[in-house]
């Protein structure tokens, strides 16, 4: 007789049992406070800082919860996952360390970085598909040919029971925390946790947090139908079907969903990397871009936030590192129109720097056909303070008789 979907519901002691399983082979990050987010936010925030995994993301936890299970037969005749990130990792660091053969298959349009990681760990890698849909079909068509096990990212329970042990470690050191703030693709970790925190304190509340561009969980809990799809920061949460098993347990235990926008997922990533000196992918930083959407459904709350990823590209995070100073006008570009004739850039220069603003950049331009053809075009980045010493440099400027365009002022 085949098992109901509710059979399949790991327990607390399910949960327990993975800790100790994985406890050798898997850290046992730390969870701190944070305070300048707490004192920005108005509340007690700790942060459970999981990208400190090998691979820099909770996913090895559930991944190899799940390689334990599997028999010698089944180990003998390997294992399939498909992702197009840290999943993949996971499933190919701990199969070649247990011995196990692991396929991983990616989508055709995956990063070659991610693909050399994956194949770094031992996996044989094999790009299908345009989408990770399409990924997943063919993995479980091989898998199926193969006789080797599927290791699906979220949708089963030795899966969702090693990702609770999050929760575990989370509220043994932090036991009187008020809420969970955890960020949902397929749901995985929000039902391991909330499964793990709800059996140790019935009073804790559990808030999901999902891009408005993907809000599957949402849905499937709201009974809606909102669009997913787009270009999104966070995609390791990017995910357009809830697993089956995830959206059982998130229904019963998930008192919330918060939607964020990819500004927001923005604004937490440059957060923690300016704030508390730690990388986050955009996954990694929704509990923190729920924070930042919502401030007041967590004043006064002791909140718990999984960074549960950390695999973001440099040059990504540098991008919204300096785009997050432009919010804050402390990096202001400047367009002015000027008379083409020797001196005038010396003057401006010395009017920004008289003023303490700091000259980044200059382009002079000739041809712009909406300039005096005896004129000319200049645009300068400038540091400065904060958005009133922007001015302070702008009025001087005009001043001089100058037109001042600001290129990137704040939008009402």
């Amino acid at each position: 007789m085949s098992q109901s979907l509710s059979d399949l519901r790991p327990s607390l002691s399910d949960i327990e049992k993975a800790a100790e399983s994985i406890a050798t082979s898997v850290l046992r990050t730390p969870t701190l406070p944070a305070q300048i987010l707490s004192q920005i936010f108005g509340a007690e925030i700790f942060v459970k800082y999981d990208n400190m995994q090998i691979t820099n993301a909770f996913k090895e936890r559930g991944a190899l919860n799940k390689l334990l299970s599997l028999t010698q037969e089944q180990k003998d005749a390997g294992v399939i996952a498909m992702s197009a990130g840290n999943h993949a990792q996971a499933v190919a660091l701990h199969a070649t360390r247990l011995g196990i053969p692991s396929t991983i298959v990616m989508p055709e349009f995956t990063p070659f970085v991610k693909v050399a990681a994956t194949k770094a760990y031992g996996a044989t890698v094999i790009l299908e598909g345009e989408t990770v849909a399409e990924a997943g079909i063919a993995a479980m068509r091989m898998a199926e040919e193969s006789g080797a096990t599927f290791v699906h990212p979220y949708d089963d329970p030795y899966v969702i029971a090693g990702q609770g042990t999050v929760a575990l470690e989370m509220l043994a050191d932090v036991p009187n925390l008020d809420c969970l703030v955890v960020p949902i693709g397929g749901g995985g970790l929000i039902s391991g946790m909330a499964t793990a925190a709800k059996a140790i304190n019935a009073d804790i509340e559990i808030i999901g947090v999902e891009t408005e561009l993907y809000p599957t969980m949402f849905n499937e809990l709201n009974n809606l139908e909102l669009p997913c799809g787009g270009q999104s920061l966070a995609e390791g949460i990017a995910v357009k079907k809830a697993g089956r098993l995830p959206a059982l347990i998130a229904s019963d235990l998930v008192s919330d969903i918060i939607l964020v926008t990819e500004g927001q997922i923005e604004q937490a990533i440059n957060a923690y990397a300016t704030h508390l000196k730690t990388m986050a992918e955009g996954a990694g930083a929704a509990g923190l871009a729920a924070v930042i959407a919502k401030p007041e459904r967590f004043k006064g709350k002791r909140v718990g936030l999984v960074l549960c990823g950390g695999n973001i590209d440099p040059r990504l995070l540098s991008s919204i590192i300096v785009r997050q100073l432009g919010r804050k006008q402390q990096i202001v570009g400047l367009r002015i129109t000027i008379p083409d004739r020797p001196g005038i850039l010396g003057e401006i220069s010395t009017v920004i720097g008289d003023l303490g603003g700091n000259v980044l950049e200059v382009d002079h331009h000739r041809t712009f056909l909406n300039v005096p053809v005896k004129g000319a075009s200049i645009d300068i980045t400038i540091e400065t303070r904060d958005a009133e010493h922007a001015r302070e440099i702008i009025r001087g400027i005009e001043a001089k008789g100058h037109e001042v365009e600001h290129l990137n002022a704040p939008q009402e």
